[in-house]
């Protein structure tokens, strides 16, 4: 079965930064756009950043702007998010997901785009 594995989340501070990894398997990952979501308690699933299948093309939520850095590794079938000033509102369980594509540049905002998800990784800030 195709699978897509987060890891990194844990409880950190406000201000600290954490890196989050989302490894592909059984999937032609060269082809794949791939994004980040994630999700606060009682709150909707909310865009967070995506990639286009080059790596040079992304994209940010507002609420990422200036803080996260999406990156992939097409040798390590890995995608990146690199958070930086964590702030208490950044709680919640992020989720990688790809989506195949013919495209090389274009990037997804949109859940409906994406046609696989991890299982998530929980990632806490605390004050």
């Amino acid at each position: 079965q195709p699978q897509l594995v987060e890891s990194g989340g844990g409880l950190v501070q406000a201000g600290d930064s954490l890196r989050l990894s989302c490894t592909a398997s059984g999937r032609t990952f060269e082809r794949d756009a791939m994004g980040w979501f994630r999700q606060a308690p009682g709150m909707e699933r909310e865009f967070v950043a995506s990639i286009s299948r080059s790596g040079i093309e992304t994209g940010l939520g507002n609420s990422a702007k200036g803080r996260f850095t999406i990156s992939r590794d097409n040798v390590k079938k890995t995608v990146y998010l690199q958070m930086n000033s964590l702030k208490l509102e950044d709680t919640g369980v992020y989720f990688c997901c790809a989506r195949e594509t013919t495209s090389t540049l274009l990037t997804y905002s949109a859940e409906r785009s994406y046609e696989q998800w991890g299982q998530g990784t929980q990632v806490t800030v605390s004050s």
